[in-house]
């Protein structure tokens, strides 16, 4: 999987597709490769390095490409070593078919074998390769189109695939199918393009069609045609992308994720704007093909997600569970259809997915859905597959998130799931307007306390990180629903810096994790507290005794604490203080210290930030 771009059309090919696949490197990879064709060649010029995008341009100034269409990829390995020939694009026999892919061919070795065994040499250790040959023999047993040969092809094909597929006797011409991993397509004067995500051609067009499982795309000058796999026709909604390029570049920041951080007041406003009412306290989810009645008629909730948007879900259980009083499971999408998972048709099923095309999480809904149970889907994509296939959508516009470690996509997350639970409390009248139109007026300070917070620690965090930028392990403690930021604390720092780093429920240390506990060991407590709120006073109480625990045992605490908080800075080593939140809507504060924080540390260490190694953006393969 990773990142595709192709071409075709009046502007130099090879520019436009280096360049759209830097617009994607955020997906992380590990080699890239291009392939160029013009009217009268025989064969594709074909271009590969393993490493970043700067080799495979040293390789171009070597030996330059020039065409009228093309297409190119950024791998991350799944079957073979990061190396030049196992980079994309892949090539038949003949040189005459090249193929780039992303997903897992789950028969190929059986494929490989059949192909083998009718005299076609392989020359790499990849699953893709064998889409090349079957391609060239689909054509050899019954000569046809190129669309027509595709479609043939990947009806044998078992797992997930997203292909784009050029022939030099077709000249200008692109196919492109999908089953699994996200395909864009766009449309401009007289030219086509197709990218796995929208940044990578945004620069050329806004008009885009986002292909669903089981559609095929022809690409030529004069159009893009779409049908199914069995060649027919297809209407798709084409959509005007609103992004900003500008929003996609670094704005003189070292860092997208440092971006990203700072976007988050922006991203939680507009995630707001336009769905809550100042006057009445009403919330609207204009996204929604569910009726009140049906949100009204939810038993309960079983939300699915991974990573990042399941520590979302985490602490959206605790809102949903506190504003609604209706019961909330969350689980790992990953695992969501191996535990047997019982059929409850009046249960809600709720996705989160920055991409909405997170393979797991799809296949989580579509069990969900086998099951009976409505699905919406909280998503940062307008258009992604987990939305189309929902019964109602909560888009976050956070806008285009880069790096690889999720940071505004994951506040933008968990202000939708605080404007869920206020509309399932309105519906279900636990909620009085009053209550409503309070807990609304409170969610409208948080970006400016984002901002403050943002001002008030980020010198702070990154004097910590030169104090920790050398730990080999971290632990983060939390209790309700602080403990999810605890989690996504320690997968923030883990993710980009390398090191160990587990969260943990304070109340827990003493089941075993106090072994662990000596002077080596920095402790990252959340310890804020809502004066308003009781059962938040008892949380801090306890929490107040856990850190207690640690200082016993010569732990290093760095504490997440409210401002005006005298009793914590005489217990612990390091403090830092945010602005006083309602107990509910802390995670969205308490979080942005503890993303400053591994963002510091890693870039301390001379980790690639953005870019993290062995993690891509978008896991659209299982």
């Amino acid at each position: 999987m990773c990142g595709i771009v192709g071409y075709v059309g009046p502007k130099s090919v090879v520019p436009v597709i280096i360049e759209g696949l830097r617009k994607l490197e955020y997906r992380g990879y590990d080699s890239a490769g291009i392939a160029v064709g013009k009217a009268g060649d025989l064969k594709l010029s074909v271009r590969r390095a393993p490493g970043k995008l700067r080799y495979i341009e040293e390789v171009l100034r070597e030996k330059p490409l020039d065409g009228t269409y093309g297409i190119g990829h950024t791998r991350w390995a799944t079957h073979g070593r990061p190396t030049e020939e196992n980079a994309h694009p892949h090539r038949d026999c003949t040189g005459s078919i090249v193929v780039v892919h992303n997903g897992i061919v789950e028969n190929y070795l059986d494929l490989k074998r059949e192909l083998i065994a009718l005299g076609h040499k392989f020359v790499t250790e990849t699953d893709t390769e064998i889409i090349a040959h079957l391609l060239e023999e689909e054509r050899k047993q019954q000569p046809a189109p190129l669309e027509e040969i595709v479609r043939r092809a990947v009806k044998r094909l078992t797992g997930a695939f997203a292909l784009g597929v050029l022939s030099a006797e077709e000249p200008d011409k692109i196919v492109v199918a999908r089953m699994g991993p996200p395909v864009v397509i766009g449309v401009g004067e007289g030219e086509a393009f197709v990218a796995s995500d929208v940044p990578g051609i945004l620069h050329h067009t806004r008009n885009i069609y986002f292909l669903a499982d089981g559609d095929m795309a022809i690409l030529t000058p004069a159009g893009v045609t779409l049908t199914d796999f069995n060649g027919t026709p297809i209407a798709r909604e084409l959509q005007r992308i609103t992004w900003d390029p500008i929003q996609a570049e670094k704005g003189g920041f070292k860092h997208f994720m440092l971006k990203e951080i700072w976007e988050q007041p922006r991203a939680i406003r507009d995630t707001t704007l336009g769905r809550v009412s100042l006057e009445t306290g009403a919330v609207y989810l204009g996204e929604m093909k569910l009726t009140d009645d049906d949100l009204r008629a939810a038993t309960s909730i079983q939300i699915a997600a991974c990573g990042t948007s399941w520590h979302a879900g985490l602490a959206g259980k605790y809102m949903i569970e506190r504003l609604a009083r209706i019961p909330v499971d969350v689980d790992y999408a990953s695992e969501y259809r191996y535990r047997d998972p019982i059929a409850d048709p009046r249960a809600l099923g709720l996705l989160i997915t920055q991409s909405g095309e997170t393979a797991d999480t799809l296949a989580a809904q579509r069990e969900l859905k086998a099951l009976g149970s409505p699905t919406v889907a909280i998503c940062n994509v307008v258009g992604a597959m987990v939305a189309r296939e929902a019964h109602g959508a909560i888009y976050t516009h956070a806008g285009p998130e880069i790096g690889v470690a999720s940071t505004k996509a994951f506040t933008a997350q968990l202000t939708a799931l605080f404007l869920l639970a206020l509309k399932l409390g309105q519906l279900r009248g636990v909620l009085t307007q009053a209550q409503s139109l309070e807990l609304i007026e409170a969610l409208g300070r948080i970006p400016a306390k984002i901002e403050e917070a943002l001002n008030q620690t980020s010198t702070q965090c990154e004097q910590l990180a030169r104090d920790f930028a050398n730990a080999r392990d971290f632990l983060y403690l939390g209790r309700g629903i602080h403990f999810p930021i605890a989690l996504e604390g320690a997968l923030k720092l883990k993710e980009i810096s390398y090191i160990h780093a587990e969260g943990y429920p304070a109340g827990e240390m003493k089941h075993g994790p106090n072994a662990l506990i000596d002077e080596s060991l920095p402790v990252v407590v959340i310890a804020t507290r809502d004066e308003a709120d009781p059962g938040s006073k008892l949380r801090y109480e306890k929490t107040l005794s856990n850190i207690q625990e640690v200082t016993a045992r010569a732990g290093r605490v760095i504490a997440i604490a409210t401002e005006g908080d005298s009793t914590i800075s005489q217990l612990v080593e390091h403090a830092i203080f945010v602005p006083h939140t309602p107990e509910l809507l802390s995670p969205l504060i308490e979080i942005v210290p503890l993303q400053l924080l591994a963002y510091h540390i890693a870039v301390r260490r001379g980790c690639d930030v953005d870019q993290p190694r062995n993690l891509a953006k978008s896991v659209t393969v299982e």
